[in-house]
């Protein structure tokens, strides 16, 4: 199971010696981590991780989405039941079951991930097994009961420069006050996440809008509902968020007349039909990108996810459980109303994500090669692997070029796999830059300026840090 040095690099001998000193000259570069879900108490905290499957299996729906779609149950991977009902706690157990399920695995970005932090994190070369189950969740757990393994130590291990968080709109950020108020020298910052006080789809709206409005001490109107979103965002902003995110079914904006929102706003409170819940969200957006440009955050959207589309699962165990699918999104018609607003504006950085990949060449690298405001995000969720990234830089530079995307960024709520995606990132991209130079389409000293701009500076400057 060891790591092969040239893991992800071309076949071809001369191609493959150019991907060797493009790697070599990137592979150490600090981690700048501008989107992501690890938990900010982690760092606040401090603690030692509990167990093996509490560190690698139960946070990570990549995992248990494949386990499940083999037959094996969330409850017997420990994942809690919304109902409170009974559910394998014994971390052994829950190890073994995945030791057991291991070759599921084989050709998938999970086993690269998880195999690096093996390696790389507690010197483990052999690959997982039911006969090794037990052997290995054992030095996995002897390690993380020392200094060096708590989450602080992780971080300054790994290299990481800093990391965003992910956090709604009503949250009160203690977490990363302690941080703040802690001395600790690394920076953990927040992102502003404002989907539950946004879509109006959901059950609970209403009650999140009250609560919304009465956190910021806003009016329950339209005006006063935008004026706690900017109340909100600053709060957000004096503990060091630079960004906001979006996750949207789709990528639909609008931008009605002040009195057409504030109509639409109350009937959304009140019992909003489909279609006013998503002229709505499409509102927002257009909102959303108006306080960017006022306050300098940097906007993302997340577009073209069938979120929860397994009803029975989400009833037993609700949101993010492996059940979210990728659908067709249309970026050129739907974005025009915001991009007409604000396309041009260079004080807006709109970073733009797909689960779509049929619109990288047809629509979202033409709208980035010409939008001064619109940046494309790395693949994303489902294309976060070897291939989805080699497909992005072929489907998107010819028209975008390298220098209208952002980098990479490794958007996971798995703490000891953000390396091993960075590592990964950075040996596809040096692997397409090294085809490059090898075809003649490229001298080898610009490559060794991009690869080192895809790995380290285009994320620190698109991302305000």
């Amino acid at each position: 199971m060891a790591l092969h040095p040239d893991r992800l690099f071309p076949i071809e001998a001369d191609a493959r010696g150019i991907a060797r000193r493009l790697f070599s000259a990137v592979e150490s570069l600090p981690i700048v981590s501008p989107h992501g879900h690890t938990d900010p108490l982690w760092y606040a905290n401090d603690e030692a991780f509990p167990d093996p499957a509490r560190l690698f299996v139960k946070p990570d729906h990549y995992i248990f989405r494949m386990l499940y779609s083999q037959g094996v149950k969330l409850e017997e991977l420990g994942v809690p039941r919304r109902d409170g009902g009974s559910v394998e706690i014994d971390g052994r157990k829950i190890w073994r079951l995945f030791a057991k399920h291991w070759y599921l695995f084989r050709g998938t970005p999970s086993r690269l991930w998880f195999e690096h932090a093996l390696e790389t994190v507690f010197g483990i070369e052999e690959r997982l097994s039911e006969k090794n189950a037990d052997a290995i969740y054992d030095r996995i757990a002897e390690r993380l009961t020392e200094p060096s393994m708590r989450p602080r130590a992780l971080y300054k291990q790994f290299g990481i420069e800093v990391i965003s968080t992910t956090d709604a709109a009503t949250d009160d950020l203690a977490a990363h006050d302690a941080i703040l108020k802690s001395g600790w020298s690394g920076r953990v910052v927040p992102a502003y996440r404002p989907d539950a006080v946004v879509d109006a789809s959901r059950a609970d709206f209403g009650a999140n809008v009250e609560q919304f409005v009465a956190l910021a001490g806003t009016k329950l109107e339209y005006q006063g509902y935008l004026e706690a979103h900017r109340v909100r965002r600053a709060y957000f902003k004096a503990r060091g968020a630079t960004s906001t995110d979006h996750g949207h079914p789709n990528a639909r904006t609008a931008n009605l007349s002040a009195s057409e929102a504030s109509a639409l706003f109350e009937r959304v409170l009140k019992d909003p039909s489909a279609e006013d819940a998503d002229l709505f969200r499409a509102q927002m957006l257009t909102e959303m990108a108006r306080m960017s440009v006022e306050d300098g955050l940097v906007m993302q959207i997340h577009p073209g996810s069938f979120r929860n589309h397994n009803p029975a699962l989400f009833d037993w165990f609700g949101t993010d459980k492996g059940a979210d699918i990728p659908r067709a999104t249309n970026y050129v018609e739907e974005l025009k109303p915001l991009l007409d607003a604000f396309g041009n504006d260079p004080r807006l950085t709109l970073i733009l994500f797909t689960l779509d990949e049929t619109s990288y060449s047809r629509e979202l690298a033409p709208l980035a090669g010409h939008y001064p405001a619109l940046r494309l995000g790395p693949a994303w969720w489902f294309h976060d692997s070897p291939e989805g990234m080699r497909r992005f830089r072929e489907l998107t530079t010819e028209t975008a070029g390298f220098y209208n995307t952002v980098g990479f960024n490794d958007d996971t709520r798995a703490y000891l796999s953000i390396p091993a995606r960075h590592d990964m990132a950075r040996r596809v991209d040096c692997a397409f830059l090294a085809r490059l130079v090898a075809d003649y389409r490229m001298d080898e000293d610009e490559a060794h300026e991009i690869a080192h701009d895809l790995a380290y500076r285009l994320a620190k400057e698109a991302y305000k840090f």
